[in-house]
C-alpha cells in the first residue's frame, strides 16, 4: 500500500501535468463540445488511475526537490504531454485541411455546416468527415492506445529530464510531412476528379463564351463529388484510422 505523503501528492500532480497536457490537445478529448470541467475531471481521473503504475518512476524526481526544481518538473511535464497530444492532433488537422481542399474541388465549399470539432463553421462535408473520424477514434479503442503511449512515454522521456525543443520541432515536422502525404493520398480521387472536371469545363467555356457554362456545370460537379464520396468514404476513413492506430501502437 502506498503511503499518502507530500512526495506521493507531488508525484500524482506531475503525472496529471503530462496527462492533462496531452488530453488538452489530443483530438476527441479537446473538442470544444466537451466542457472544460469535464476535460479537467477526465485528466484527473486518468492520472489517478495510472498513478499506481507510474509512482515509482516519478517519485524520485519530486521527492526532496526544491521549489525551483518542482516548477521545472511541472513545466517539462506539461510540455512533454502537450507534444504527445499535438503529434496526435496533427492527424486530424491534416485530415481537416485536405477535406477542405476536396470541398473546393467538387463544389461543396458553399454549403455551410455546423461547427463540430472547432469553433468556426466548416462546410458540411468537412463536418461529416471530421465527426466520423472522431467517432471512429473512440469506436476503434484508440483512446486506450493514447493512454498506453502516455505510460510508455515515461521510459522515453523520464520525469525531470530536459525538454528538447529542437527534438520536439523535428518530431512535429516529420509528423506533419507524413500526415499530409497520407491525407493527400486519401483525397487524391477527389482532387483528380476536380482537376479533370474543371479543365473540361474551362475548355467548353472557351468554345462557347456566350453560355455561362460554369454555373450550369456546378450541380454536375456536386453530383460527381457525391457519387465519388459514396464509393470511397469507407476506404477513406479505414486508411485514416488504420494509419493513426499504427502510429499510436508504434510509440
Amino acid at each position: 500500500m502506498t503511503e499518502l505523503g507530500p512526495s506521493t501528492v507531488l508525484a500524482v500532480f506531475a503525472i496529471f501535468c503530462r496527462i492533462g497536457g496531452c488530453l488538452m490537445l489530443m483530438a476527441g478529448f479537446s473538442s470544444p463540445r466537451v466542457p472544460v470541467q469535464v476535460r479537467l475531471f477526465i485528466s484527473f481521473a486518468v492520472a489517478l488511475a495510472l498513478s499506481p503504475l507510474l509512482l515509482d518512476s516519478v517519485r524520485p524526481a519530486v521527492e526532496n526537490a526544491s521549489p525551483a526544481s518542482l516548477l521545472y518538473v511541472i513545466g517539462t511535464e506539461t510540455f512533454t504531454g502537450s507534444l504527445i497530444g499535438l503529434l496526435g492532433r496533427i492527424f486530424f488537422l491534416a485530415l481537416q485541411f485536405m477535406v477542405m481542399a476536396m470541398t473546393s474541388y467538387v463544389g461543396f465549399s458553399a454549403l455551410p455546416g455546423v461547427p463540430v470539432d472547432d469553433n468556426e463553421a466548416m462546410p458540411t462535408l468537412v463536418s461529416l468527415v471530421t465527426m466520423s473520424a472522431t467517432v471512429l477514434f473512440f469506436v476503434a479503442d484508440l483512446h486506450w492506445e493514447v493512454l498506453s503511449v502516455l505510460v510508455g512515454s515515461y521510459a522515453t522521456w523520464p520525469v525531470g529530464s530536459a525538454f528538447s525543443v529542437q527534438g520536439g520541432l523535428i518530431q512535429i515536422a516529420d509528423r506533419m510531412q507524413e500526415t499530409f502525404l497520407l491525407a493527400l493520398r486519401m483525397s487524391a480521387p477527389f482532387l483528380v476528379f476536380g482537376i479533370i472536371f474543371n479543365l473540361a469545363i474551362g475548355l467548353i467555356n472557351k468554345l462557347t463564351p456566350q453560355i455561362p457554362v460554369y454555373f450550369v456545370s456546378l450541380p454536375f460537379a456536386t453530383m460527381g463529388g457525391l457519387i465519388l464520396l459514396y464509393f470511397t468514404i469507407g476506404d477513406f476513413l479505414t486508411i485514416y484510422i488504420t494509419s493513426l492506430g499504427d502510429w499510436l501502437r508504434a510509440q
